[in-house]
């Protein structure tokens, strides 16, 4: 083996290292991709769903564990009643098109998100794309519909506020973990890399608690756009920064491998 297969292997061993576990999306910019195309906004949002079907395929390449997509939060409901039902029109031809694909590729399917007030079709219809995948053990993909992250931590609030109502928790027990247990992500790692597309450079409500020492990526490109190459371009940036989660650990270490 020759010097430069050797500093090769140790790259790529590194990058390995260095790769995201969950990767998170806030998939932002169909409208602008279709307005500047002087296309109706629903094009945006049907070539939004062509790439989320990019993205899938690609995870799935880059051995990507948990791939969280911020799909309709809660507040989308206040958009106009014909852009609402364009979208929810787009989750069920998502899900009827592309659910055994999913289901052959060994993705398991995951939904946050409050259900209680959808309508049943749409309720109906995500609950069969988990129980169809729910044994699969490849990638899984997390649909956050009709999500906000502040209602999600209230209601993780008012859970422990009755426990602790009917005497089964005392107030000192409540602490960070037994808030993240209440989550709709509970069984699922916190995102170690979130990516927002479109230039915007906010999280929206999306995974609040969870993006606590997340690193984040924010790039120009409208969703729409978005490949396999924009997705590796993220990742080679997160793998370059120094995580130390509050602590001076990571940094120690760097110093006494450089010397």
């Amino acid at each position: 083996m020759t010097e430069s297969d050797i500093l090769e292997a140790q790259t790529n061993a590194q990058r390995a290292r260095a790769a995201p576990r969950h990767v998170a999306l806030i998939m932002d910019g169909n409208g602008r991709w279709a307005a500047k195309r002087g296309l109706p906004r629903f094009e945006g949002h049907r070539r939004g769903v062509e790439a989320l079907r990019r993205t899938v395929r690609a995870a799935i390449k880059l051995n990507i564990g948990y791939l969280t997509v911020y799909s309709f939060s809660a507040e989308n409901w206040s958009r106009p009643r014909e852009e609402v039902e364009s979208l929810l029109s787009l989750l069920h031809r998502f899900i009827r098109n592309d659910l055994a694909e999913l289901h052959a590729s060994n993705v398991r399917v995951r939904v946050i998100g409050a259900r209680a007030e959808l309508a049943p079709d749409i309720s109906d219809l995500l609950r069969e794309a988990e129980q169809m995948t729910q044994a699969n053990s490849g990638l899984t993909l997390v649909v956050a519909f009709n999500y906000g992250a502040r209602q999600e931590i209230a209601a993780a609030a008012r859970a422990l506020a009755e426990m602790v109502a009917q005497g089964r928790l005392a107030p000192e027990e409540i602490d960070a973990d037994a808030i993240a247990q209440r989550l709709d992500t509970a069984d699922i790692p916190d995102p170690d890399l979130i990516i927002r597309t479109s230039g915007e450079q906010r999280l929206s409500n999306f995974l609040l608690w969870q993006a606590a020492y997340a690193e984040f990526v924010f790039l120009p490109i409208l969703w729409p756009d978005f490949d396999e190459g924009a997705l590796a371009a993220a990742i080679a940036e997160y793998a370059h920064r120094d995580r130390r989660f509050g602590g001076l650990e990571a940094a120690a270490r760097s110093a006494k491998t450089a010397s």
